[in-house]
């Protein structure tokens, strides 16, 4: 792992809950359950209040049901009976089971919210992760190609020192040169000072080629007048 420059995998991340990662969404529905619950439950006092007004009864019930969904036949029928039956031992059992049932929903909201906050969480986690392989995909794409340049770089410098050996300098030089420059492109280019650096390069070859230009009209100009051969 060293000698290839590889870093180790990254830590797994957490087992994101099944649950919605926007707060809006739990706290949105959060609060329109708590309003139906709250105007319902008033109703309901309403009604226990008003007992001995009948009209106060039914007004009160029809406005607490236009806030719940409609019971199936089988619960109305239920409560019928036991409207019918009175019995106080049956409306204690009920009134028991009902409230272990709000507190098992109340804890399974609860639940819900921290789940949200979980899932919020790991999908930050996720999404950082994306960034940071996406980067290091990219780092492994320039270093491959650095590699690429310095491999050509040696080649070229390797072919010019056997041609120094054999052919002489005036050969081997300018390939040891050229391969010099082959191996350092990658880090040249990725130099914050490129752009100065090329702007110099191009503006010094400019330079040149305009002096090699001027060189070449002043000599033609000064050279010795010969006589075309009859």
């Amino acid at each position: 792992m060293a000698l290839t420059g590889c870093s180790s995998s990254p830590p797994p991340l957490p087992k994101q809950p099944d649950a919605p990662t926007s707060k809006a969404v739990v706290t949105t529905l959060g609060a329109d359950l708590d309003k139906t619950d709250h105007r319902v439950g008033a109703a309901l006092v309403a009604i226990e209040r008003n007992a001995d007004k009948p009209k106060v009864v039914v007004a009160e019930s029809r406005l607490a049901q236009s806030y719940l969904p409609a019971p199936p036949e089988a619960d109305v029928a239920f409560a019928m009976a036991r409207a019918t039956k009175a019995d106080p031992i049956d409306y204690k059992k009920q009134m028991e089971f009902g409230r272990k049932l709000a507190t098992a929903v109340t804890l399974a909201w609860e639940r819900l919210e921290a789940d949200q906050k979980e899932a919020a969480r790991v999908s930050q986690l996720k999404d950082a992760r994306i960034v940071e392989l996406t980067a290091e995909v990219e780092r492994v794409k320039r270093e491959a190609s650095d590699n690429i340049w310095t491999l050509a770089g040696v080649g070229i410098a390797a072919i010019g020192a056997i041609a120094t050996a054999f052919a002489g300098p005036k050969v081997g030089i300018p390939l040891l040169l050229s391969g010099a420059a082959i191996g350092a492109f990658p880090f040249v280019v990725d130099s914050p000072y490129w752009n100065y650096i090329a702007g110099g390069t191009l503006t010094l070859a400019a330079g040149l080629g305009i002096y090699w230009l001027w060189d070449r009209v002043r000599d033609s100009a000064n050279a010795p007048y010969e006589p075309p051969q009859k």
